[in-house]
């Protein structure tokens, strides 16, 4: 019997391939539990068809990360912070903060998870935040930190 796999299967293969099975693994195990379907051409062609229209959305996504990735390199951010006495901010700027500041000044939404600092910021001035958004895509934004 010919099986389509829906899932990675251990010993056995990943989700896509076309495996050749015993007929009561592949009725009573693998399709009862939903990890294969029967391998009829109608579900190949529909599996191809659906894994191309996964590869064009991937494919709509990277390209749309790339964009702003491209604007978020060209960006600054201006955060405004409260100082002390001897010039130290009070506390360390917080993604939460950029993010805001982001959305404000450009208009443009990402989530505070994809920002990563290497150490916290906590002097005002220029620095460099790593922007990770996803598909081995990084984006360098500049943060400028203003003291009121």
């Amino acid at each position: 019997m010919k099986v389509l796999l829906v899932k990675d299967v251990k010993n056995l293969g990943k989700a896509g391939e076309v495996k050749e099975v015993k007929d009561g693994y592949g009725k009573n195990f693998l399709i009862a539990k939903g990890f294969a379907k029967h391998a009829t051409p109608e579900i190949i062609e529909e599996h191809k068809k659906m894994m191309a229209q996964k590869e064009a959305e991937a494919k709509a996504e990277i390209a749309r990360l790339q964009e702003l990735a491209k604007k978020l390199d060209k960006l600054e951010v201006i955060v405004k912070k409260k100082v002390g006495e001897n010039g130290h901010l009070f506390g360390a700027v917080t993604k939460e903060e950029i993010v805001e500041a982001l959305k404000t000044e450009h208009n443009i939404e990402i989530d505070k998870k994809h920002i990563t600092e290497k150490k916290p910021i906590k002097s005002v001035g220029e620095h460099d935040v790593d922007v990770k958004l996803g598909h081995g895509i990084h984006a360098t934004l500049h943060v400028d930190v203003e003291g009121i």
